[in-house]
């Protein structure tokens, strides 16, 4: 069973977070309120506890993970990219999984070559964060930045 957002889920949320699953998941915190950006790059292990912990001090949260299993492979992609694409697959799972076993609200989100691969310069004109950021926070960031 999946615990899927309702339309109104993502404007009472308070804390919205950005995650790109990987080897090197990115995550990235959006507080609507002070309208501050946090940005992380961690094992799934330690990027799920993270979450756990935001959870416990905040119970208006929402999440916006990107989705490899809603991407379309084309035929000439090369066979060293879709094994990675599989891992990254089978981590979108574990996330679906556990955001639902901790009923935590969700959402799947569709990669979108346009809102990632973003350039560290590109990234800190556009949102004027100025810590160190990963490709993968800053993917994270792109998910859930301005909500």
């Amino acid at each position: 069973m999946t615990f899927q957002p309702q339309n109104n889920m993502i404007s009472d949320a308070t804390i919205i977070i950005g995650i790109d699953p990987g080897v090197k998941t990115g995550m990235a915190v959006w507080d609507k309120g002070t309208k501050s950006l946090m940005i992380g790059t961690y094992p799934i292990h330690e990027a799920m506890r993270q979450l756990l912990r935001f959870k416990e001090l905040n119970k208006k949260l929402f999440v916006r993970f990107e989705d490899a299993r809603l991407w379309t492979y084309h035929a000439k992609t090369n066979n060293a990219i879709l094994q990675g694409a599989g891992s990254v697959k089978r981590d979108c799972s574990i996330w679906e999984d556990f955001l639902t076993d901790n009923q935590i609200s969700f959402e799947r989100v569709k990669p979108n070559k346009r809102l990632t691969k973003i350039n560290k310069e590109q990234f800190q004109k556009m949102t004027g964060y100025i810590g160190v950021t990963s490709n993968h926070g800053r993917d994270a960031a792109m998910l859930c930045y301005g909500f």
